[in-house]
């Protein structure tokens, strides 16, 4: 068929798949819309008229030649805009604003290259480029010791697994606002319906935040959540350890005389905390249980097991809700289930934190703290003191 032969078929096919037809025949075969539409008004006009006004056949080579032909350093300006390697350039003319297809036209036509924004998103796509997200993939500076420091934590797992002793996963969750703001995701509702939030996500002072500190149990797949309203200090997370072990814990290991404790290495159980460690040297002398600590190296607390085993299904579970007040906080921790026999329980921690704890070199030395042979400032344990 000849340049109109194609444009009038194209069309015919396009009026035959109704709305839509135009942009999905365009994809199929590669004629551009404009040329379709222009197929169509032809196959409206009466027959005779079309004999007439529709005879007319581009020749090969004819019509507006394209932009690249025209100005042959249009390309090579526009990569020199997105080029990665010009993000270090300071002399580069988009170094800090957003490359949008618009500002990308804008300079393009100042440096004697005129060009829209429609055209110049035609030619990203048609060199490859296409509008990304970032990623989240680089985990920092890897240490030296990383990959021995897991293959530590796992030995010790499997260790207090094979010998029915528990092993915990501990971390804060991310803090959350209480009151009727957004929640990322969705959640099934009456078409057009959307439950109403607020604008702005400013602290609600008269309601506060929920801040939830996480124990999971390895062996037995359950998990205990406190819900603190105050601080996350380290009084905090060792306080959320022992409320986990007064109603599952001990309750699932009546024999234990050991309890592994797997940690990050910031925040409120940082191994940098002297008051980390104090709190956990009473937990041991309550409990009269040893305390094995390890914790992950730096960069690297999404390892940790809790994340995935547990706050990953939290969050799922309460997706696209306002979390109204600490006690739906609580509800929806404790509806959070899996098809892997999940158990979940919580309780709010209404006890106040004071963020100015003090910890002393004779407090420090009256612990009975022995540090691993390998990396002692991650991986020690605690020894009951004897009572008087």
């Amino acid at each position: 068929m000849d340049e109109r032969g194609r444009r009038q078929w194209a069309a015919a096919e396009a009026r035959e798949l109704g709305w839509g037809g135009v942009t999905a025949v365009a994809r199929a075969i590669g004629l551009s819309r404009t040329t379709i539409t222009a197929g169509l008004r032809e196959l409206e006009l009466p027959t005779g008229q079309r004999a007439t006004e529709g005879m007319r056949v581009r020749q090969p080579g004819g019509g507006r030649k394209a932009l690249t032909e025209t100005d042959s350093g249009l390309l090579a300006a526009l990569e020199a805009l997105i080029e990665p390697t010009t993000r270090g350039d300071p002399e580069s003319p988009l170094r800090w604003t957003c490359k949008s297809t618009r500002r990308l036209a804008d300079e393009l036509t100042r440096q004697r290259h005129p060009v829209g924004a429609n055209t110049v998103a035609a030619l990203l796509r048609q060199g490859g480029y296409s509008l990304q997200a970032n990623r989240k993939t680089r985990e920092g500076a890897s240490h030296p010791d990383r990959n021995a420091q897991f293959e530590h934590i796992n030995a010790q797992v499997r260790r207090f697994q094979n010998r029915d002793q528990p092993a915990i996963s501990v971390d804060t969750k991310k803090k959350e606002l209480i009151g009727d703001f957004k929640n990322s995701g969705r959640e099934w509702r009456p078409r057009g319906e959307p439950e109403e939030v607020r604008v702005h996500d400013f602290l609600d002072k008269k309601l506060g935040k929920a801040i939830p500190y996480g124990v999971y149990d390895m062996v037995n797949n359950q998990g205990w959540v406190s819900v603190g309203i105050d601080h996350d200090t380290a009084q905090f997370a060792v306080h959320s350890i022992r409320q986990w072990w007064r109603p599952m814990g001990h309750r699932r290991f009546p024999q234990a005389s050991e309890l592994l404790i797997t940690a990050d290495g910031g925040g409120s159980n940082s191994p940098r905390s002297r008051l980390w460690k104090v709190s956990l040297q009473t937990l041991a002398d309550e409990l009269g249980l040893r305390l094995h600590l390890c914790h992950f190296p730096p960069g690297t607390s999404k390892w940790n097991r809790i994340e995935h085993r547990l706050f990953s299904f939290i969050t799922q579970n309460w997706r696209g809700r306002p979390l109204v007040s600490h006690q739906t906080v609580v509800s929806l921790i404790v509806g959070t289930t899996t098809q892997a026999g999940l158990i979940v329980k919580a309780a709010l921690d209404t006890n106040r934190y004071n963020t100015a704890v003090k910890v002393t070199d004779e407090q420090l030395n009256q612990l009975r703290l022995t540090p691993h042979p390998f990396h002692g400032d991650w991986n020690y344990m605690l020894t009951p003191r004897r009572r008087n």
